[in-house]
């Protein structure tokens, strides 16, 4: 179609040249410098766009012949010159060593000198820290399991004095501290000064045996598996349901002297059953295992005349409390910590749990929304940290927390609340608090409805914001026993 509109153009150029008149109807003329061959249509598509000096047509070929090579043969050769390139290219890849991996980050340029032995005279650290347990390498470890082979080789001292071994009594680099002539025995262990070796000052911390059990879900939470279980058969419907709550909790209608006279039955054991054939012991033996305490045998949260540090999420951490504790507060409690994550394991919700040893009266407040999370969070603190009571959070009104049921939510569900605050009572050896507000909608309080039932649930002491709308922090506080 291209080469017959060329010659249509052409017989008119001509035309137009001899005298001939306007173009027929219909028709419209091409510029010369537009016409082209297919020959050189195909090349400038197969260059991809790039003009080639060689593509244009002289002034005075008019008929646009072209002398290439026919199509066929044209193809054969430029597969032929393609396959040549791809040799060439991989020879000399192979000729040419592989190029250096590009250094990333902010200093590039320093040079990474590792010596080359330093793994090799390397002590295992399994016997630097003086671990108990084999090392954690086996028969792969490639470090020296040889204290004097590695003296050997050490280098010498620095000085005769170690800082740590003569302040704190022992010296955590042992055989590897450059100063260990002055803590090292006879046989290269690592001396200890008991007399100068401290409690460490910060508790309540996470141990990675304890982490890894967590995340690999190995944990097994037997007092709150029969506290669950004793409450869902129970269906609790009423404030003061005395035929459905276990009898060790101590906390329904009667007071704590009538129920530390009353004879309390182990959990998961009917009453009226027979009792089982005695178990042979030997020396001494204690039923802390066995019998949970009752609510008159905790111990009881005496703050009357003291002042409380309220828990404040973001802020309340444990230096914080430690300034705080310097200019006069008497009872401090740590910051909100969701219960799922200190199932998992988290390293920075359990961070929240830390306590110094000036705290000397210190609680957590642990935040949730599901009567199994709470209970069995609340056992396993129990018995891995050391409280003084556990508070529970019923006043936060940020809306991730209310819209999941917990928080300020539990107000208005007191089902799962009584669960909760009855679980969590059933598996502590600690009073049990909890914190609430006046209401979860602006002139609408549900605080002195609860007060008398949270009272029945054990619950040794309630706070009450006054800040009654959710999305408002509390103006006020006032502790209610």
């Amino acid at each position: 179609m291209a080469e017959g509109v060329a010659e249509a153009t052409a017989e008119s150029g001509s035309g137009g040249d001899s005298g001939a008149g306007a173009p027929d109807s219909g028709v419209a003329p091409i510029k010369h410098q537009y016409l082209t061959t297919k020959e050189q249509f195909h090349e400038f598509l197969e260059a991809k766009g790039q003009e080639n000096p060689s593509w244009e047509v002289e002034a005075g070929n008019s008929g646009g012949v072209d002398g290439a090579e026919p199509e066929a043969k044209r193809i054969r050769l430029e597969d032929g010159q393609e396959e040549d390139k791809q040799r060439d290219k991989a020879e000399e890849a192979k000729e040419q060593p592989p190029a250096q991996k590009r250094a990333r980050g902010q200093n590039k340029a320093r040079p990474h000198l590792k010596p080359t032995h330093y793994d090799k005279n390397r002590l295992c650290p399994s016997l630097v820290q003086e671990s108990a347990a084999k090392c954690l390498f086996g028969d792969r470890c490639r470090f020296l399991h040889d204290v004097g082979r590695y003296l050997e080789t050490k280098p010498p001292d620095l000085g005769s004095c170690c800082v740590l071994f003569e302040t704190f009594g022992r010296c955590p680099y042992g055989v590897t501290c450059r100063f260990a002539g002055a803590h090292l025995g006879p046989e290269g262990q690592n001396l200890v000064r008991e007399d100068l070796v401290q409690a460490p000052p910060i508790r309540n911390s996470l141990d990675k045996a304890l982490q890894q059990q967590l995340r690999k879900r190995k944990v097994h939470f037997e007092r709150a598996e029969q506290a669950l279980s004793q409450l869902s058969k129970g269906q609790l419907s009423g404030s003061t349901p005395t035929a459905t709550v276990p009898k060790v909790m101590g906390a329904e209608g009667a007071s704590g002297q009538e129920n530390c006279d009353a004879q309390q039955a182990p959990l998961g054991q009917d009453a009226s059953a027979p009792p089982s054939s005695p178990v042979q012991t030997c020396g001494p033996l204690t039923d802390e295992d066995i019998i949970r305490l009752r609510s008159c045998e905790k111990k009881r949260l005496d703050i009357s005349g003291k002042l409380y540090l309220a828990p404040l999420t973001t802020c309340g951490n444990l230096p914080f409390r430690r300034i705080c504790k310097r200019f006069g507060a008497d009872v401090t409690c740590g910051e909100m910590a969701v219960c799922t994550n200190l199932l998992q394991g988290q390293t920075s919700e359990w961070a929240l749990l830390k306590r110094h040893q000036c705290e000397d009266i210190f609680g957590i407040q642990l935040e949730g929304a599901f009567p199994d999370t709470m209970t069995k969070c609340a056992e396993l603190l129990n018995r891995t940290i050391e409280v003084d009571f556990v508070d529970i959070n019923v006043g936060c009104p940020i809306d991730l927390v209310y819209k999941k049921g917990g928080g300020c939510a539990l107000m208005n569900r007191s089902a799962k609340f009584q669960q909760i605050v009855r679980g969590m009572n059933q598996v502590l050896d600690v009073p049990l608090t909890v914190k609430i507000r006046t209401g979860i909608q602006e002139r609408v309080n549900l605080a002195h409805r609860l007060l008398p039932e949270l009272r029945d649930w054990g619950t040794a002491l309630v706070t009450v914001g006054l800040g009654a709308q959710r999305g408002s922090e509390p103006r006020e506080a006032g502790i209610l026993a």
